[in-house]
C-alpha cells in the first residue's frame, strides 16, 4: 500500500533556501579542493584576515584569490546558515520539530567548520586538522542534502526499510574512502610514497578501501531496482550512483597515473568522491521518509 506525504506546510521558501545552501556548500568544497591542490592553503599567512586586511589587494595573484575567495564562501554560508536557523525556529509552529533542530546542528557544524579553518593557518596546514576540515565538510553537506530532500513530498512505498540500511551502509563506506583519500591528499602520501617509499600504508589503505566503497555503492541501484514502488527522485539518484561511481573510478586511476600534477583532474575526482557521498545520501534520506517517518 502506498500513500504520498504532504509537503512541509508553510515550508517552500525554506526548502528553496535549503537547496541553496546545499549548492553553496558543493561549491565551498570544490574551491577548497582547488585550495589545496594549487598549494594556496597557507597564501593568506594570517586568519581570519588576509595579510591584515579584508581584501588584500596589493598581495593578490591566483593563490591568493583562491585562499581569500574560499574563506569569503565560508563566511557568506556561515552567516547564511545561522539566518536559516533562526528563520526555522521563527516557523517552528508550522514546521516540523526536525527542521529548526537541524537548522541548529548545521549551525553548531559551520561554527565547528570555521576553528578548523582558521587551525589549518594557525597550525600549518597539519594533516589531521586538514583531514578533519574536509570530513565535516562533508559531513556539513548531508545535513544540508538531508533538510531540503526532508522537506519534499516523498512516496511511502514497501521495501523503503530495506532500500533505507543499504543506502546509509553505502553511504557511509564512501564517506570513508573520502576520509581516507583526504589522508592521502593532506599528507601528500602518493608522492611520497613513489618518491621514497615513505606513506605508503596510507595509501594502500585508500586503494583498498575503493573495493567496500564501490561495492556499497554498486548495491544501492540493484536494491531500487528491485524495488519497482520506489519513486522516481529514487531512481535517478540510484541512476546517478551509477554513473558517478564509474567516472570516479576513472578519475582516481588518473589522478594516480598523473601523479597529482593535473591539478583539475584532482579537484573533479575529490569532487567526485562527495557528489558520490550525496547521491547515495539522498537514497537513504528519500527511503527513509518512504518508511513514513
Amino acid at each position: 500500500m502506498t500513500r504520498t506525504l504532504p509537503l512541509v506546510q508553510n515550508s517552500s521558501w525554506l526548502r528553496s533556501y535549503a537547496w541553496i545552501m546545499a549548492g553553496l556548500t558543493l561549491l565551498l568544497m570544490a574551491v577548497g579542493s582547488a585550495t589545496r591542490v594549487m598549494n594556496a592553503g597557507l597564501s593568506c599567512p594570517d586568519w581570519p584576515l588576509c595579510y591584515g586586511e579584508v581584501v588584500p589587494i596589493a598581495q593578490m595573484n591566483l593563490q591568493v584569490f583562491l585562499e581569500w575567495f574560499h574563506r569569503l564562501i565560508a563566511s557568506g554560508v556561515g552567516l547564511l546558515t545561522i539566518g536559516f536557523a533562526v528563520s526555522a525556529w521563527w516557523q517552528r509552529e508550522s514546521l516540523p520539530r526536525w527542521v529548526p533542530w537541524s537548522g541548529t546542528l548545521a549551525v553548531a557544524v559551520v561554527v565547528w567548520q570555521g576553528i578548523l579553518g582558521g587551525l589549518t593557518v594557525t597550525e600549518l596546514l597539519r594533516f589531521d586538522i586538514v583531514t578533519a576540515h574536509l570530513a565535516t565538510g562533508m559531513a556539513f553537506w548531508a545535513i544540508w542534502l538531508g533538510i531540503a530532500l526532508g522537506m519534499e513530498q516523498q512516496l511511502v512505498f514497501p521495501g523503503a526499510s530495506r532500500l533505507a540500511v543499504v543506502g546509509a551502509v553505502a553511504a557511509t563506506l564512501v564517506y570513508g574512502q573520502s576520509v581516507l583519500g583526504a589522508l592521502v591528499a593532506s599528507q601528500w602520501a602518493l608522492h611520497q610514497c613513489l618518491a621514497n617509499s615513505t606513506l605508503c600504508q596510507v595509501m594502500h589503505n585508500h586503494l583498498w578501501g575503493i573495493v567496500p566503497a564501490a561495492v556499497g555503492a554498486s548495491l544501492v541501484p540493484i536494491v531500487v531496482w528491485r524495488t519497482p514502488a520506489a519513486t522516481g527522485l529514487i531512481h535517478l539518484g540510484a541512476q546517478g550512483i551509477g554513473v558517478l561511481l564509474t567516472v570516479q573510478i576513472l578519475l582516481g586511476v588518473a589522478t594516480y597515473q598523473l601523479q597529482l600534477s593535473v591539478p583539475v583532474v584532482t579537484v573533479l575526482h575529490q569532487m567526485g568522491a562527495a557528489l558520490l557521498f550525496g547521491a547515495c545520501w539522498a537514497v537513504t534520506v528519500l527511503a527513509v521518509k518512504g518508511k513514513g517517518v
